[in-house]
């Protein structure tokens, strides 16, 4: 008898947590290693779970792929772990319990850092050797992103006819990450062939029976949880689960009730916890029918009307000029505030405010942004980098903004702390430039990054950043196209300091109808000019302005004026091709840019006069 025959009429106990046991025995390295260089210490472990009463264990090779195994220099040890972790499962269970080879998520909060090609490369070789060593069936686990689960079911489906169990993981009760309720997400994957479909990982018990609540049982696939022990805490150093087996009973009941036939464990759980369910589910067969809770219906309030249209609005009617006005790195606002209100006067359509550009701290944007809310009608666009907050942090950031009624951002992925005034300072980068705008997005239809509904829909106008200073323009064109694809509205382009370059961005670009703004910053100096041209990356001056600024010699004003006139040449460039022109205050000289946006403000006057 098979698997899949024992689960129409029995339910099945599943292992427990095997990497939070070898955690908890000391060893901080690569898990599925171990079952080359310390076998016994894995071999006693699924002994322990078969002799508590599990009938179906996994293999320890949950993150035995290429793209994990690279994180240790082992992506050439695919075969040798997967092989050796089936085979040391199998030993452990004889007769006694099914073996199911694991297969873990390999998708992180980047979904962009790595292809869904890549993850079918990476899951095809490592299911190979699972299926060829015999295991009874495959356990896809601990898949958030669903889109990255369906790939892989479908790739399995069409590898093997043994049993396919699929567990998604959920942030928050009942729904997905992306704002998919769990009992659809699960009726998708049976369509799609998964024979077991369930929950592993993230939630408790608790949490996950309250999910299974709303989740009919299946036309033709089992229902299956695997839960956490608890919810850890984080004691000298160490995560740590509470171990009430008890509670493991009387919730291993409920998951019956719900229609479970596969129980299990993962984070926390022990052969302790598998007892308890065993002992607990010990001769009761499983239930044919349930009652269904209905999930209540979720109001997300619509988006409030704008009082004004959104920059890639504007942009997309008439020209358009934003400015660039750092916050300042001492304290006090007087300057910053003397010069956005002299920017404000000249007519500028947003004020864009760096998120402590060049890794080096500044007063905080959004403090700046209020204060020049209260004392101009500057409009402020938020610049938000990946750099200096992790998940939580840029989602309470962007629930923030839209609170404080600042809805124009910038999504960039900011420069490395390594760059700036404190070099040891981490990094964060939980989320890349990509996945920021692709949030900021989901907000504004009502979602979290969990799927948890807002309660309202932000109404971000989303800005992405757009580096033209590069060997390969059109690679840097199919980033835009990629943003574009993940909810960016418009494009702000670096300094560019070459009209032949600007008419090079718009052939390159020309295809795209979202719209871009040219980055143009003044030079200030021959100094400044120097240090552009030798030591920013993918920026190089020509000779002629090289001479030009070096012919200004030490002279701040002659700089200043040689500074505008280039500056003017390359707007009276992007003027004919572009609406937007994006300007860059240099070292907190408004006066230049006010110039530079009297100028552009002229010329339109001058168009319109001889159109009339």
């Amino acid at each position: 008898m098979g698997l899949l025959e024992d689960l129409k009429s029995k339910i099945l106990i599943g292992d427990g947590a095997t990497g939070t046991l070898l955690y908890s025995h000391g060893i901080d390295s690569c898990f599925e290693e171990l079952n080359i260089t310390k076998p016994e210490e894995v071999s006693r472990i699924h002994r322990a779970y078969v002799e508590a009463g599990a009938n179906v264990i996994q293999t320890n090779t949950y993150a035995a792929n290429y793209q994990k195994l690279a994180r240790y220099g082992l992506e050439d040890s695919v075969k040798d772990i997967n092989v050796a972790g089936v085979k040391l499962a199998k030993q452990a269970a004889k007769d006694q319990a099914y073996v199911v080879g694991t297969l873990g998520g390999i998708r992180s909060f980047q979904k962009n850092a790595i292809s869904l090609e890549e993850v079918k490369r990476s899951i095809r070789e490592q299911m190979f050797w699972l299926l060829n060593e015999g295991v009874d069936g495959l356990l896809f686990e601990t898949y958030y992103d669903f889109e990255e689960l369906k790939t892989v079911l479908t790739l399995a489906r069409k590898e093997t006819d043994k049993p396919i169990i699929t567990h998604v993981s959920l942030h928050d009760i009942g729904v997905l990450q992306d704002g998919r309720p769990l009992a659809d997400a699960l009726k998708e994957l049976e369509a799609l062939g998964a024979d077991v479909i369930g929950l592993n990982c993230r939630l408790g018990p608790y949490h996950m029976i309250q999910s299974l609540e709303e989740v009919p049982l299946p036309d033709r696939a089992f229902l299956s949880a695997y839960p956490n022990a608890s919810l850890p805490a984080y004691v000298e150093g160490k995560l740590e689960y509470e171990t009430n087996e008890d509670y493991f009973v009387e919730s291993a009941r409920l998951f019956r009730e719900q229609g479970v036939r596969l129980i299990g464990g993962c984070c926390g759980t022990t052969p302790a916890h598998v007892r308890a369910m065993s002992s607990a589910l010990k001769d009761l067969p499983p239930i044919t029918s349930k009652v269904v809770k209905m999930r209540p219906a979720v109001t997300v309030q619509e988006r409030e009307q704008q009082d004004k249209p959104h920059m890639h609005e504007i942009v997309k009617k008439r020209r358009s000029v934003i400015v660039e006005l750092d916050p300042p790195k001492q304290l006090g606002p007087t300057k910053f505030l003397e010069g956005a209100k002299a920017l404000d006067k000249v007519g500028v359509d947003a004020i864009t405010l760096a998120d402590n550009s060049l890794a080096s701290p500044r007063i905080s944007n959004l403090a700046m942004a209020t204060l020049m809310q209260q004392e101009t009608k500057a409009r402020p666009l938020i610049h938000i980098t990946c750099r200096d907050r992790n998940l939580i942090g840029l989602q309470s950031h962007l629930m923030g903004l839209h609170t404080l009624g600042m809805n124009q951002v910038l999504a960039i992925t900011g420069d490395p702390s390594k760059v700036g005034d404190f070099p040891g300072a981490t990094s964060v980068y939980d989320l890349s430039s990509f996945d920021l705008i692709s949030l900021i997005a989901q907000f504004n239809e009502g979602l979290s990054y969990s799927g948890k509904p807002l309660g309202q829909k932000t109404n971000f106008s989303i800005a992405a950043a757009f580096n033209p200073n590069v060997r390969h323009l059109d690679r840097a064109v199919q980033r835009l196209e990629k943003k574009i694809d993940c909810g960016a509205h418009y494009f702000i382009t670096q300094p560019l300091y070459s009209t032949k370059q600007i008419e090079e961005v718009y052939e390159a670009t020309k295809h795209l109808t979202t719209p871009v703004y040219i980055g143009i910053m003044p030079l200030t100096s021959a100094r400044n000019a120097r240090f552009i041209h030798h030591e920013v990356p993918g920026i190089k001056l020509s000779e002629d302005i090289l001479e030009r600024m070096d012919a200004t010699g030490n002279d701040r004003i002659r700089g200043e004026v040689e500074g505008l006139a280039i500056a003017k040449n390359l707007i009276d460039t992007a003027y004919e091709l572009f609406d937007g022109i994006y300007l860059i205050t240099p070292f907190m000289r408004y006066e230049m840019t006010e110039i530079l946006t009297r100028y552009i403000h002229d010329k339109q006057l001058v168009t319109s006069e001889r159109k009339i």
